[in-house]
């Protein structure tokens, strides 16, 4: 029997209900509506069998499958509830004591983070430097806390007032984004940030950013085998890494700031919330093909459904306290649901109901877009302003930032040796380049004569790249000499010489030269 679509859980000025999932989006007969606006919290166990919510009377427990009342508790004040992993105890926050288990005997500790999953337990711990001495974070399996090699792995780095640290769901491995208050060089008034990996064999790294800026996002694969990050100045760039700390896919420059990976790891959303308009790009990360660009503007929340099809973006206060309101998407782009709250109301939370991993299987994707009855909302393009000079001359393509397209960051040459530095840098220039060219022979206004290039300019000029193997750069080499002779070849013919038959076949031949080099360029 194929499992129920997950429920969707609303929390606001109208109160606590549940809607059923895809396609229907009526009310749940699950949980009676709440009323009133005195529901604080609310939360879900492990598997999605049990709901609990706080009404500021009561802590109640309901069966999601039964529809039943398992218990109720006087608890007013309750303002944070979990369910343990098994289901079998409801932890609330209120004043409580327990007797202590294990303690980590280590000065100084500023932060810590428990490892998601079953046993063993891991837990990741972060001192700050004093003195001139370098901030450390230490990893540690419980309950081996004691003695001088108890630590599975440390990694200690400067430049660093607080961290942020990131477990894989396998806990294999931590992420971590060092953060200074200052940026001392003054290229940033937003502080500086590096990223760390560490993993629970000992070994670590530090992530070499392509780009100049800020992190603004860093995400792990439900693999655990690979990790993207969104950083740089705006037009951020967004880049996959796998586990050697190597660039696996590079997704070019855009206006993002958050990046979500799909339950089963092989849908990728990149998005720009907050001060971005809210564009989504929606990336297929096992063929690397682009699905579809939504844009889903002023939400303030985003999350996934367990089934891996549908995504749920909400605006609710208090970030924005007006045009309150959640969306249903289906990865495609299309909007499937849609509710917009009262402007008297206020939506405060919303999620999805939680499964277990394997309970909704991995669908082929697709690219085509599924058919909605909600119509699709067309973004407000802001006109740009133009000095009253220049309103009756004709608009060139001048751009304020030069973005990059997405390119493969795998070797083509048949071994796993990554690109150096200088290579990637110097492949990412002619990209860019290239695409800034294509863009403006398109964008040229048709009332605008285009201007006749010269005979003796060639039509493979490209910018000079290296490809990191020696192999590739003998061939593109060769390549250039034999199109640089073709263009000799037309001049003469030009010039009204009689061309013999060999060098006339060699003309014929330029088309498909001129593709081969712009597929060695590209490293295709």
């Amino acid at each position: 029997m194929a499992p129920s679509t997950p429920l969707l859980t609303v929390r606001g000025s109208e109160g606590l209900y549940m809607v059923n999932g895809p396609p229907h989006f009526t009310e749940s007969t699950v949980f009676p509506r709440e009323s009133g606006k005195n529901c604080k919290v609310y939360t879900f166990s492990k598997d999605g069998t049990l709901f609990a919510w706080g009404n500021g009377e009561k802590v109640n427990i309901i069966s999601v499958i039964n529809k039943g009342l398992l218990h109720s508790f006087d608890l007013p004040k309750a303002v944070c509830l979990e369910f343990s992993p098994k289901n079998t105890v409801l932890a609330t926050w209120q004043p409580y004591t327990n007797t202590i288990a294990n303690k980590l005997h280590l000065q100084k500790i500023n932060d810590f983070v428990l490892s998601p999953g079953p046993q063993p337990y891991k837990v990741a711990v972060y001192v700050p430097g004093s003195k001139g001495a370098p901030s450390f974070v230490r990893l540690y399996q419980y309950p081996n806390f004691a003695g001088p090699h108890a630590a599975l792995a440390n990694k200690s780095f400067f430049k660093a007032d607080k961290v942020t640290m990131l477990w894989n769901k396998k806990a294999t491995a931590v992420l971590v984004i060092a953060s200074t208050d200052v940026d001392k060089t003054g290229a940033s008034y937003y502080g500086e940030q590096t990223l760390h990996y560490i993993a629970t064999n000992g070994e670590s790294a530090v992530v070499q950013l392509p780009k100049n800026g800020p992190i603004y996002d860093v995400v792990w694969n439900s693999s655990s085998t690979e990790f993207c990050a969104v950083y740089g100045f705006m037009p951020a760039k967004a880049t996959i890494f796998n586990l050697r700390c190597d660039p696996v896919f590079d997704f070019g420059t855009g206006p993002r700031n958050a990046a979500y990976y799909s339950p089963h790891g092989h849908i990728l959303v990149l998005a720009g919330f907050g001060n971005l308009r809210g564009q989504m790009e929606v990336w297929d990360v096992k063929n690397y093909k682009l699905i579809s660009k939504p844009v889903a503007s002023d939400s303030t929340y985003f999350a996934w459904c367990p089934d891996g099809e549908h995504i749920l973006t909400a605006t609710c206060a208090p970030r924005l306290r007006v045009n309150n309101g959640y969306k249903i998407w289906h990865y495609t782009g299309s909007i499937l649901h849609k509710y917009d709250v009262p402007s008297n109301a206020e939506l405060w939370q919303v999620s999805w109901q939680p499964f277990l991993d394997g309970v909704f299987p991995a669908k082929t994707i697709t690219y085509q877009a599924v058919p909605s009855e909600v119509p699709s909302e067309e973004p407000k393009v802001a006109t740009a302003y133009r000095p009253p000079a220049l309103r009756n001359k004709p608009i060139t393509n001048s751009k304020l930032h030069e973005e990059e397209p997405p390119q493969n960051m795998k070797s083509q040459s048949g071994n796993d040796k990554p690109l150096s530095k200088t290579a990637l840098k110097n492949q990412r220039k002619h990209e860019a380049k290239k695409a800034a060219k294509q863009e403006a022979r398109s964008d040229k206004s048709p009332d605008l004569a285009p201007t006749p290039a010269p005979q003796s300019t060639p039509r493979n000029t490209i910018s000079q790249s290296i490809s990191g193997d020696p192999e590739i750069d003998k061939k593109i080499k060769n390549l250039k000499k034999k199109l640089k002779a073709i263009e000799q070849l037309k001049e003469q013919a030009a010039t009204g010489k009689q061309l013999e038959k060999n060098q006339l076949e060699k003309i014929q031949k330029e088309t498909a030269l001129l593709q081969e080099l712009e597929d060695l360029e590209l490293g295709i």
